[in-house]
């Protein structure tokens, strides 16, 4: 009997074995969504303690310990980091079930060569062991040890990318590379619209004072942004588009009402968001770019919380909207024009898996193998049975091996060990169809496919070769 998350976890099969250890196991990694901050990999940046490192930003660590019963002081508050750590390390054990459990043994073991069971009990000792071996290490330590090839970080158009050629200047292997992420031009009802319309007309000489103008001054961040080695967008769509497309006119319209002080009410936001996922899109597709879209995020729903700490607190869910028509829409409108980018659809309610996967098959070309993507299981989905059910959905309606693989989607450089989580799980199912006579018993045609999807579709994709 194996012993409890040994060298052969979540591998239940020979083939499954097989293909993780002598495939998946050391592929390099390409993580092409992540929310990492550049400025901590340009300052190779230490930590204090591993509280910093494992509580610092992680919303999902956060969500789990208010589920649990602590106190906010020991969470977002200013309780000392020990406390903090020691009270997480106490409430793992209710965690039974939940990724974040297996991720966090998986990071003790990957990165810090440590074999414990985290608990009230062994706590204290970890608190010393751990900060004594990150004492020796840093941002960079994190991306070298994951085997770290190319890493994404999310970035405002208006940003300046200087961390960014800092990085490109210094002696890090990783290629880290900025992605482009207009949230604060989408979101037209925020309070800070406007002065953002102000920062990017004095950033690049375009007026942002018309729908039009704003997206002429994108396009032109867009081209900066590709000079700094950028080739990935992203965005959120959490509200469902229209499906039917705006006119030019019409968004002329919405966005001068906007200029007047008026606010638009949600389907009015949905048709601007749409209309200027369409004008980008064309600007993707023309760098050869590819475009993220992450789907059905229901977000900041505790309004006192979010009064307190802002966005991204863990205070998010998965939306119920309907998505399919409105994303349709958006995709032929570009595609009608000949004009549609590469694009990924990240679907965060497992409810509309089917929506979603059988989309690609309307819209694919001969720009790239898997052209339109179904995005890994992200975010409330990245757990054993939403990576397992996205794998057999994407192969039940599309091409499984074309697959661009895993992505964190974190603030933590200690995350990478998500990767590891996500081989094994493929290899788990991969393993499982090879042994129940579904697919070939074939080591070499199946360690290419493992390969595949692990790592090299991602790296010819997005062409990061």
């Amino acid at each position: 009997m194996s012993r409890y998350m040994d060298a052969d976890f979540l591998l239940d099969t020979a083939q499954a074995r097989k293909l993780y250890h002598d495939v998946a196991k050391t592929m390099p990694i390409i993580d092409y969504h992540s929310h990492l901050p550049p400025a901590e990999i340009a300052q190779r940046k230490g930590y204090r303690d591993i509280t910093e490192l494992w509580l610092g930003a992680d919303h999902y660590k956060w969500r789990l310990m208010r589920s649990a019963g602590v106190e906010e002081a020991l969470i977002t508050g200013d309780a000392d980091p020990r406390d903090k750590f020691l009270r997480f390390c106490r409430i793992m054990p209710m965690a039974v079930g939940n990724p974040i459990y297996h991720w966090c043994h998986l990071e003790l073991r990957q990165l810090f060569g440590l074999d414990a069971v985290i608990d009230e009990a062994s706590a204290a000792g970890l608190w010393d062991a751990l900060n004594e071996r990150l004492a020796g290490m840093d941002s960079w330590s994190f991306l070298r040890q994951a085997r770290v090839e190319v890493v994404c970080t999310t970035d405002d158009p208006a940003d300046d990318l200087s961390h960014h050629r800092a990085i490109a200047a210094s002696e890090l292997e990783t290629r880290v590379v900025p992605a482009f992420r207009p949230d604060r031009a989408m979101k037209i009802n925020d309070s800070r619209f406007i002065e953002y319309l102000h920062t990017l007309s004095a950033l690049t000489g375009e007026s942002a004072q018309t729908f039009a103008g704003l997206a002429r001054a994108l396009a032109s961040r867009i081209a900066v942004f590709h000079r700094h080695g950028a080739r990935v967008s992203d965005h959120g769509v959490d509200l469902p588009l229209p499906a039917q497309m705006p006119s030019e006119s019409e968004l002329e319209a919405l966005f001068q009402r906007r200029l007047d002080g008026q606010l638009l009410d949600p389907a009015q936001q949905a048709a601007f968001q749409a209309g200027l996922l369409a004008a980008l899109g064309r600007h993707y597709a023309e760098h050869g770019w590819t475009m993220c879209l992450h789907i059905g995020a229901q977000r900041n729903n505790n309004s006192r919380q979010f009064r307190r700490l802002g966005a991204d607190a863990g205070f998010d869910s998965i939306s119920d909207m309907s998505c399919g028509a409105g994303i349709a829409a958006l995709l032929d409108k570009l595609d009608a024009a000949e004009q549609l980018p590469k694009t990924i659809l990240f679907c965060l309610n497992p409810g509309l898996n089917e929506v979603l996967s059988t989309m690609l098959g309307n819209f694919q070309g001969p720009e790239a193998r898997g052209k339109v993507q179904f995005g890994p299981a992200w975010w409330f989905n990245d757990h054993q049975e939403g990576n397992l059910a996205q794998l057999r959905t994407l192969a039940a309606h599309s091409a499984l091996g074309a697959f661009v693989g895993m992505v964190t989607d974190s603030r933590s450089f200690a995350s990478f060990p998500r990767h590891d989580y996500f081989r094994r799980l493929l290899c788990r199912q991969l393993g499982r169809w090879m042994a129940g006579g579904e697919y070939p018993d074939d080591a070499g045609l199946m360690a290419n496919l493992t390969a595949d999807i692990c790592y090299r579709n991602a790296k010819h994709y997005f062409r990061f070769d």
